[in-house]
């Protein structure tokens, strides 16, 4: 039997705390050092976990297999840089970041190190879109992808809404065409201040050929979450929000009850025994970026 994983974390805010609460479940996954600067954080940690103030100081904490990083986008790049250094495996919150070259350059360093990274791009790993992905040849010719996502917030002053919605549909994407878009355009349908911050719904069409995905994503409306897919013969949607997550055909499919987390932390921990350095999932992950930052920027 395989001994348990000794993983540490990097961010203990709400992102960070479904972790906590994730890893605090699983006999196989070892929470040994947490790295957060926040006075309550150290409530939350479970017996002989560590906790640092300072994330570099966890880098150098004895016996990890590996790091997971909650922390804002904006500082993904530089924790994971220096834990790929220190051959540790990591886990990395989407989206990696929020520039392109930076995402190019990272991957670079990891393929040169042979270094184990995955992003969080949750929905990936729901056994729901897994099923949905696996109806597709039942739907023949692909027409077209849409998709709404979104809730009332975060909102920010210093980020679209295509950063915090669109990471995720834009991964779902990706991984259901296996091809970059040709086309992308974006555009701002609304905006409006709320709440110290900025609301916004913006659309994003991509073209895949001749299959077209478009996508709204919004902090201005209630919590919503659905992907459809139209071929020739017919549709399927994941509604992840709904008691029936995948219909096929007007049909109910029944799914694995698995939680998408506790997927994503299994499939890391198997790359981890595996050594599995495979850069499929972080050349995706580069693909996002690039194509959010180009109709950001806009």
């Amino acid at each position: 039997m395989r001994a348990p994983l000794r993983l540490g974390l990097v961010g203990a805010g709400r992102w960070g705390r479904i972790y906590l609460r994730t890893l605090a479940r699983r006999s196989d996954l070892v929470l040994a050092a947490v790295a957060s600067s926040n006075s309550e954080t150290a409530a939350l940690l479970p017996d002989g976990c560590t906790l640092y103030p300072q994330w570099p100081d966890l880098l150098d904490h004895p016996g990890l297999d590996g790091v997971i990083v909650a922390t804002p986008p904006r500082t993904h790049i530089a924790i994971a840089r220096r834990a790929v250094e220190r051959g540790l495996a990591v886990l990395v919150e989407k989206p990696l970041c929020l520039d392109p070259a930076e995402a190019r350059s990272f991957r670079d360093d990891v393929q040169a190190k042979q270094g184990l990274v995955m992003v969080d791009h949750i929905h990936l790993y729901s056994p729901a879109f897994a099923t949905l992905r696996g109806l597709l040849p039942d739907l023949g010719r692909l027409k077209r992808i849409s998709g709404r996502a979104g809730n009332h917030g975060p909102y920010r002053s210093d980020a679209s809404v295509l950063w915090d919605w669109g990471p995720h549909d834009v991964a779902m994407a990706l991984a259901l065409m296996g091809a970059p878009p040709d086309q992308v355009s974006a555009r701002v349908a609304e905006q409006r201040s709320v709440g110290g911050g900025v609301g916004q719904t913006v659309t994003l069409d991509m073209r895949f050929g001749p299959v077209l995905a478009d996508f709204v994503f919004s902090t201005l409306i209630d919590k919503t979450r659905w992907l459809q897919v139209e071929g020739e013969g017919g549709e399927s949607i994941y509604d992840d929000l709904a008691a029936d997550k995948v219909r096929h055909r007007g049909q109910k499919i029944a799914i694995a009850a698995d939680l998408p987390l506790d997927c994503v932390l299994s499939a890391f921990a198997r790359r981890i025994y595996d050594q599995d350095h495979n850069l499929d999932d972080l050349n995706l992950a580069v693909a996002v970026v690039e194509i959010l930052s180009a109709v950001a920027s806009r």
